[in-house]
This record gives structure tokens, C-alpha cells and sequence, in this order.
């Protein structure tokens, strides 16, 4: 193994199931519009062993508030933690069992549901009902098989709509939505093994054939340690391409604060003292547009010494960056951010300033460095206190934390990582008891696996056994067998899914906006002969942003042409090119097809076409 895969990963999955909610009768789908606006603040309590929970505490110090929207049909007195749950949804625990089932899981023998302490208001009771399903299963993936340390059935999150300063406005539709939640050991090794195990996962929950579908409806999360390092949890992972770069990005991560840690500890540093001081006057007619703004609204600048600091928080050309961990935990305070001495003179700070604030701070050390912040003071001394904690957690090398997936593969801070104190037992929802009758009947009706979908993909309709594989893995398999029930539409739904949608997600076209019902409605204007199959691409681009399909058509031009109208436009290219003809005779068919082919625009089958073109010049040559 290469020192630069020198890792463990382990997955969480949470699936969306395709039932109604899990304790109660209301639909499970969301909603354009909410209506109402009830409003609360959470605060953490403590558990039965009379400890508070490190992440709930966390929350809770951000002081926010709460509003929460309801929806119709979606939405019910147990969402809003008025009513005591109903029975748990039977649909969504039997999904659980089967699932369980199909990773070789030994199944809880009587499941009980315990509330799991959340405060970030995502649920209006304060926690997430969760019951342990099954346990000690596996899954097989290339040649290694990755353990299967739990399955579990809980109730989805409320759904953020939007967050305006210290309040967070919450919509009800998809809070009790029944997950599925997989975890898996630390077995994996490699940025590329997460991927395909995540891949792997994804698909076997699929073929139960009761999942959801759709942005949203499956996220990951990432455990991820180095040696020396520490587990370090990224929290709903969406793009499971982007996989290997988070998990690359995050081992370096690691990388970086353990070199941190042997660099302080090389130079002695010890714990700094949390000592604030105001040096708003040393920044009198600074030209810093942060710190104006920050005086302009009566903030102050608040000053730390960091003993020992210098050039690890943005030193090493850029590749020690302790500030940017620093200002993470400080922006969680409600602060735009922090300055730090290694990135100074900068940003409209004049070395001179610089050189009052060293002066007035008393450091002399060759290694002293310093943090600022422009704020209200509280608030600018509250992100101070926390960007010094994070400081001084670097002397320890990696902390423990959970952190937010962010577009570029990158991360940022979120939380502490939770501990045991956030779990108690669910006192309104009876255990239900599962017996090996209900377990018998669970294994006489499972679902087809992956590998058996895209056998009978390749036996039914004649794709090759590479395509099948990546249908399947695509999740495209109940659809494109729809389309291929008329085998002639089997090779240009293939060519679709394989081809075609992926130069869309190259260009940054979202596939995701074109529904089944779309796709269907497509190729059934195709088999009418409505377009030729290559103009599908050019339209499906068009439906991707909007356009439906009769506009599309319309405004690419791509009315079918009837066989009469496209010879006679073939002949004229063919009388053009005359000279070329008769030099290559029959073999001028290859070079003429592209010129054919742009000026039909796609209105006529390509194999149509071909026939036209050969006898028009069958009929040049006489």
C-alpha cells in the first residue's frame, strides 16, 4: 500500500423510502409552497448518565432561533411534536428487514426506537427517533468484502429553506420522511475503494425497488482517519464522483495539522491563555475596509497573542493553514472572520499598524504571533475564544469534528463530532418483535440483486454486459427497461444513458431535471417519428433547462422530414460534390454521410439516410 492512500474510511448512507412517513399516515414528498409559522429555541438536556452531549452544547452556543413552516398533506401534529407518534410505518420496517437481508445481517430480534439528541432545529422535538435494525453483515466489493457494522431505520431531518441572522427557517414536509441508514466499517483504503463502495450501497438499496429517487433522496457521510490522526466525519456527501477528492483532500488535511503539531511541539509552545484586548486605537484611520465597517457599526478590534504561532496558521508557501482552521470556528460565532499575523500587511492593513500591534501586544518572541478581530465586541470576543481553543487544539494534532462537504471537494468546520451522551430510549413507540416466520417470509420475496438486473438486462434486450453494469450503477434500469420494452429502443436509450448524458454533466447540464415521465413522453414522439434519434442529444439539452418537448421540437427545427424531402436534399449535395463522386465512386458514401447528416439537422434517421444517399449515387453513376 502507498503511503499516499495510508488511511480508513468508513461509510454512512442515509435513503429516503418510498412510504408514507414513519410515524404517521402523511404523504412523504415535498412541497413547493409552506404555510404558518411556529417558533421555538432548543436547548440540549442532559442524558440518563447526566451528561450533556459536545455537539448538541456546540449548537446551542450559536443561539439561534427556529420557525417552522407546515405543508399540506406532509405535515401533521406529530411533525410539530404536538401529538406522540403513531405506530411505525410496516412498509418502511420491512424494506429495513429485506435490505438487512441482503447484506448477510443478523437482524435485531425485538427493535426498539431511541430519540437521538439534534438541536440544530432540524427536528421540532429536539431529537431523531432511530431504531437499530440489524447488525454484523457484509458486502463484496472487487475482491475485498467490507464489513456491515449496522443498519438502521430512523426519520429524516425538516428541510432548510433559508437562514436570516440568527434564525432558521425550517419547512415540515420532509421531517418524518422514513431512512434507511447503513453504516459501514473502516475497511476502506483507498479514495477510489470509498467511491465503490458508496456505488455498491447505492445500488442494493435501489433494487429493493421501494427507495426514493432524486436530489436528495441519498446522502453519505465520511469517517476518515490517518495514523496519528483522528476520525473526522463529512456530513451529507451528495456527488459520489466527488468522493475520492474529499477523501484526498481530507487526509492531507490531517497531513498538514500533524506537521502543525510537530512543529509547536518543537518549539514548546503551551496552551494560550484566552486574554482579549482591546487595540481599537491602534487601528485609528486604517484603511481596511473590514475594519471601517466593523468601527462604522460601533464594533471594536479585539486583539489575542498567540506565543509560538508564527507561520503555521498560513506559512510554508500556504501549505500550513491553522488560520483557516481558526477562522471556521470564529465564522461559527456569526462573524465574517478573522486577520492573523502571517497574513499581514494585507487586505488594507499597512505593516506600520502591524508593527504597533506587536508593539502594544508585547511580542517579542521570534515565534509570537497574533489574531484580530473587527466585530461588535461580544460577538468579536465569542469568535476570538473559539479560534484560540482551535489554536491551541493544534498542540494535540488533529481534533475530532464533523465537517460540511463543499463543491470543490473541499470541507469546512460544521461541529464537534457527537458522542454517546446524545442517545436515550424512546419512551412512546412500542418495540416490535421480529420472529424468524416474519424472517422466512422476508428471504421467500427478495428482490433481484444487481448483478441479476444487469444479467437480465444483456439476456432481454441485447445491450452488452458492460452497458448493463453501468445502467445499473446509474440507477437507470426500471427506466430504461420501460423504454426497451420495444427492443428497437433498447440501443438509443443505452446510447442515452451511457453517452449522452454524460457530455451533459461535462457541459454542466443537470440530467436530473428530466424526469421519467419526460423521458417516456420523448420516445414515445420518437417511435411516432416525430424527430430522428440523432437529434435526441440536441433536444434533451433543451428539456434540461425548461423547454418542453413540443417547444423543443419547434424551436430546433427538428419536425421530421418525409422521405421525398430528404432525397431530394441528399441529391443536391450529391450533384455538388459530382467531381468526388465519380473519383471514389461507391466509397464517397463515408465522406458524404457528415455534410448529409448537418443538413437534415437530425429530422431523418441515420440509417434512412444512408439509404437515400446510396442511391442518389447509384443514380450519378448511372
Amino acid at each position: 500500500m502507498s503511503e499516499e492512500y495510508e488511511m480508513m474510511c468508513g461509510i454512512e448512507i442515509h435513503q429516503q423510502l418510498g412510504t408514507k412517513k414513519l410515524f404517521c399516515d402523511c404523504e412523504s414528498h415535498l412541497c413547493e409552497d409552506g404555510y404558518g409559522a411556529i417558533y421555538r429555541r432548543l436547548r440540549p438536556t442532559t442524558s440518563e448518565m447526566g451528561e450533556v452531549d459536545r455537539a448538541a452544547l456546540a449548537q446551542f452556543q450559536r443561539h439561534m432561533g427556529y420557525r417552522y413552516q407546515c405543508c399540506q398533506g406532509t405535515s401533521c401534529l406529530v411533525e410539530l411534536d404536538e401529538e406522540p407518534p403513531h405506530d411505525v410505518n410496516a412498509d418502511a420496517l420491512q424494506i429495513s428487514l429485506t435490505f438487512s437481508e441482503m447484506l448477510h445481517a443478523n437482524v435485531i430480534d425485538e427493535i426498539h426506537f431511541m430519540r437521538k439528541i439534534v438541536v440544530d432545529g432540524s427536528n421540532t422535538s429536539g431529537f431523531q427517533r432511530t431504531a437499530l435494525i440489524a447488525t454484523d453483515g457484509y458486502i463484496e466489493v472487487g475482491d475485498r468484502k467490507i464489513s456491515i457494522l449496522s443498519v438502521c431505520l430512523e426519520e429524516d431531518a425538516a428541510r432548510k429553506v433559508e437562514t436570516k441572522g440568527d434564525e432558521i427557517l425550517y419547512r415540515l414536509d420532509r421531517l418524518g420522511i422514513p431512512l434507511i441508514e447503513v453504516a459501514t466499517g473502516p475497511d476502506m483504503r483507498t479514495p477510489e475503494e470509498v467511491m465503490e463502495v458508496a456505488y455498491r450501497l447505492g445500488t442494493l438499496l435501489r433494487a429493493t425497488r421501494r427507495v426514493k429517487r432524486g436530489i436528495g433522496t441519498i446522502r453519505q457521510d465520511l469517517n476518515i482517519s490517518i495514523p496519528g490522526g483522528a476520525r473526522i466525519e463529512l456530513k451529507g456527501v451528495g456527488d459520489l464522483k466527488l468522493i475520492p477528492e474529499y477523501v484526498r483532500n481530507e487526509v492531507a488535511r490531517q497531513r498538514m495539522l500533524i506537521r502543525i503539531k510537530g512543529i509547536l511541539n518543537e518549539r514548546g509552545v503551551v496552551p494560550v491563555p484566552f486574554e482579549p484586548e482591546d487595540v481599537t486605537d491602534v487601528f485609528a484611520g486604517c484603511e481596511s475596509k473590514v475594519i471601517k465597517g466593523a468601527l462604522d457599526d460601533k464594533g471594536r478590534v479585539i486583539a489575542v497573542r498567540l506565543p509560538g504561532f508564527a507561520g503555521v496558521m498560513n506559512g510554508d508557501n500556504k501549505t500550513l493553514r491553522l488560520g483557516s482552521e481558526m477562522a471556521q470556528r470564529a465564522r461559527t460565532r456569526g462573524v465574517k472572520g478573522i486577520f492573523h499575523s502571517d497574513e499581514l500587511p494585507n487586505y488594507g492593513i499597512e505593516q506600520s499598524t502591524v508593527d504597533a500591534l506587536r508593539e502594544r501586544l508585547g511580542m517579542t518572541g521570534q515565534h509570537d504571533a497574533f489574531v484580530i478581530c473587527a466585530a461588535r465586541e461580544k460577538k468579536a470576543v465569542d469568535a476570538l475564544e473559539v479560534a484560540v481553543a482551535r489554536a491551541n487544539e493544534a498542540l494535540d494534532g488533529v481534533p475530532e469534528e464533523t465537517r460540511d462537504p463543499l463543491p470543490d471537494g473541499t470541507t469546512k468546520y460544521s461541529r464537534p463530532l457527537p458522542g454517546a451522551a446524545r442517545m436515550y430510549p424512546e419512551t412512546d413507540v412500542p418495540p416490535t418483535l421480529i420472529t424468524e416466520e416474519r424472517m422466512a417470509s422476508v428471504r421467500d420475496n427478495m428482490p433481484e440483486f444487481p448483478e441479476q438486473i444487469e444479467k437480465r438486462l444483456v439476456e432481454q434486450y441485447g445491450i452488452n454486459a458492460q452497458q448493463a453494469r453501468q445502467i445499473v450503477r446509474q440507477s437507470n434500469d426500471e427506466l430504461f427497461s420501460k423504454i426497451a420494452e420495444d427492443r428497437s429502443m433498447a440501443p438509443v436509450a443505452a446510447t442515452m444513458f451511457l453517452n449522452t448524458y454524460t457530455e451533459m454533466e461535462h457541459d454542466g447540464i443537470d440530467t436530473g431535471a428530466l424526469t421519467d415521465d419526460m423521458i417516456i413522453g420523448v420516445f414515445g414522439m420518437l417511435k411516432e417519428g416525430r424527430f430522428a434519434k440523432e437529434a435526441l442529444p440536441a433536444l434533451l439539452r433543451e428539456m434540461a433547462v425548461g423547454t418542453s418537448a413540443e417547444d423543443a421540437i419547434k424551436k430546433l427545427g427538428l419536425e421530421a422530414m418525409d422521405s421525398d424531402e430528404a432525397a431530394s436534399v441528399i441529391e443536391k449535395i450529391v450533384n455538388e460534390r459530382a467531381d468526388f463522386v465519380r473519383e471514389k465512386g461507391m466509397g464517397a458514401i463515408g465522406g458524404l454521410m457528415g455534410p448529409v447528416m448537418g443538413a437534415l439537422r437530425g429530422k431523418v434517421d441515420g440509417k434512412q439516410a444512408n439509404e437515400l444517399l446510396v442511391k442518389a449515387i447509384q443514380k450519378l453513376l448511372g
